[in-house]
């Protein structure tokens, strides 16, 4: 017997996807040639699943900042704030996050998945509930587990469940934490973000919105889903990533409750790990500047995703419920799913691969992240590709042409043969 046996099960399925071509869990690209294409093996390769929602990673600006912060301060932090103490970088990153989005209080993490990893598991104790999404992001569930508090999910976007819910625990002593996300990651549909608060109002509970995917996306300011549903007033704690729309990596907690510092010393993830670089936390303040400066890079973007939702549609896909710079084409055959991710990126584009049981009925999804640096060009090529290739493997209908195709063509072959 060995320790490593009971992966077994997990080997036979890679393997399984691995015979059908390519391992979607080890693509490596030659090389990133800007925030939109990439070489693999020897192609030019659109890339239309990385998050680059703003396409910030090659920023001019940014890098320079980035580069000016190497050969200021060096590579690395080498240990954590606690330990090493931190840089005036950091403090500064904290201050203009915390006025970003109106909030008195900063706390930057090393990654997205940590600050929720943290935040979760050091706020809510045990004589607490925390209240969660049935469809949140594994770094809420990871965070939840770590934590000491019992945790209760709620039907995916579904206001009235949880009520009911929250109601079970009328009475019953300790805080209640209810989580939820701007943008859902795998789909793209936003949550019902007016009526969760309302229910958190009712109940008296805390509420924490998850703001990954929807900062610099949606809101007046770019500030996420609170802002665009005007009730940032309700959400008590607002968690980021640096790693979507400010092209960097790192995450973030923002609050506006008195001696929310004191976080800092019980969050474990906080405390025991290295802290971002210096060349990290200056592009990242750079493309919060961007950010705000450039509205325009917002609608851009969602223009862009309008583009590839409605052209996909017209496809005859499946996709989300809701257009956002997150479009996914649901597949209910994984196999077909696997073998047209593989035909896809033969042909020059790169998607994201989900499949069961990492996604909701048993479906398999092609997912898409559009980039305010796409061009209408990139989206019709991504958009066509994936028709004419689906179409190849059957997962689609065979095009038929319109009546009215089909009569311009016969005319203008009757005017041929008459002139």
């Amino acid at each position: 017997m060995s320790i490593l046996d009971k992966f077994k099960p997990l080997r036979a399925a890679h393997d399984r996807l691995k015979s059908v071509g390519r391992d979607p869990f080890s693509v490596t690209f030659d090389d990133i040639v800007s925030p939109t294409e990439g070489i693999f093996e020897g192609r030019r390769t659109v890339l239309l699943g990385t998050n680059n929602y703003l396409g910030l990673t090659f920023d001019d600006a940014c890098i320079e900042s980035s580069v000016d912060a190497i050969v200021r301060h060096g590579t690395g932090t080498t240990g954590s704030r606690i330990a090493n103490g931190s840089y005036d970088s950091h403090s500064a990153l904290e201050e203009e996050l915390a006025a970003f989005f109106g909030r008195r209080h900063g706390m930057v993490f090393s990654t997205g998945y940590q600050a929720n990893l943290g935040i979760l598991s050091t706020l809510v104790g045990k004589d607490d509930h925390l209240i969660i999404d049935a469809d949140s992001h594994a770094s809420i569930y990871d965070g939840s587990r770590l934590g000491h508090a019992p945790v209760i999910r709620f039907r995916h976007n579904d206001p009235e469940d949880l009520a009911k819910r929250l109601k079970r625990l009328d009475g019953q002593p300790g805080a209640k934490l209810i989580v939820t996300e701007g943008i859902y990651s795998m789909l793209g549909d936003t949550a019902p973000l007016r009526e969760i608060a309302a229910v958190k109002r009712e109940y008296g509970a805390y509420l924490l919105v998850d703001e990954a995917h929807s900062m610099g996306v949606l809101g007046a300011r770019g500030r996420g889903l609170a802002e665009e549903a005007e009730v940032e007033a309700d959400v008590d704690f607002i968690i980021g990533t640096f790693s979507k729309s400010l092209g960097s990596v790192g995450g973030f907690c923002v609050a506006d409750l008195d001696d929310f510092d004191i976080v800092r010393l019980a969050c474990r993830p906080y405390m025991f790990t290295a802290s971002l670089p210096p060349a990290v936390i200056a592009s990242t303040r750079f493309a919060l500047k961007k950010l705000q400066q450039e509205p325009a890079l917002r609608a851009q973007l969602m223009a862009n995703a309008k583009h590839l939702y409605t052209a996909l549609g017209a496809q005859g896909f499946k996709t989300g419920p809701q257009c956002s710079p997150i479009v996914s084409v649901i597949l209910s055959d994984p196999q077909k799913a696997m073998m047209l991710w593989n035909a896809l990126l033969e042909n020059g584009l790169y998607m994201n691969l989900a499949l069961p049981p990492a996604t909701p009925s048993s479906s398999a999804f092609l997912r898409s992240s559009v980039s305010a640096r796409h061009t209408p060009e990139q989206i019709a090529f991504a958009a066509n590709l994936m028709g004419r290739l689906a179409r190849e493997l059957g997962i689609l209908e065979p095009e038929t042409e319109s009546s009215d195709n089909a009569f311009s063509r016969k005319r203008a072959s009757a005017a041929r043969a008459a002139g």
